[in-house]
């Protein structure tokens, strides 16, 4: 079993989160852009790719503000990430013009979408214990980077 890297943006603007919009036989779910990183590829590269690819427009990359493990076998669809574990990097970023179509989009994304900080808790966004932290990092409250095997 090998352990992935996956590199995503935290953009914040207005008070509105930038996410990918995705839907599964669930319904409607949501991603904060970015993606695997490949061989060769800095963490930098890999999420301005990855944000070009799933956004459609270039980032300047911030600070890292967040780590967290994904261990499959530890969570919901246990059943079919069981061998899967990733380390989830989490930067903050900015967006350099306006987001619009993707140019590679993943297969379940249908959009992305500025959704209201306040409201976060109402949308189902993976990993969901995430969101406490980035409501308190955006208000300024003190939080931790290494958050580990959360879901």
């Amino acid at each position: 079993m090998t352990i992935r890297n996956s590199i995503k943006a935290i953009i914040i603007e207005n008070n509105h989160i930038l996410l990918t919009k995705n839907h599964d036989t669930d319904g409607d779910f949501y991603l904060c852009p970015g993606g695997g990183q490949e061989h060769g590829e800095t963490f930098y590269v890999a999420l301005a790719r990855e944000c070009l690819e799933e956004i459609g427009c270039h980032v300047t990359i911030g600070e890292l503000l967040f780590i967290r493990e994904y261990i499959g076998k530890n969570h919901e669809h246990a059943s079919f990430d069981a061998h899967v574990h990733q380390v989830e990097c989490y930067f903050h970023c900015q967006v350099n013009g306006a987001p619009h179509q993707p140019t590679n989009p993943d297969s379940h994304q249908i959009g992305i979408e500025w959704v209201p900080l306040q409201d976060l808790a109402h949308y189902r966004l993976y990993p969901k214990e995430l969101i406490a932290y980035i409501q308190q990092h955006h208000f300024e409250q003190a939080t931790p980077i290494y958050l580990g095997d959360i879901n």
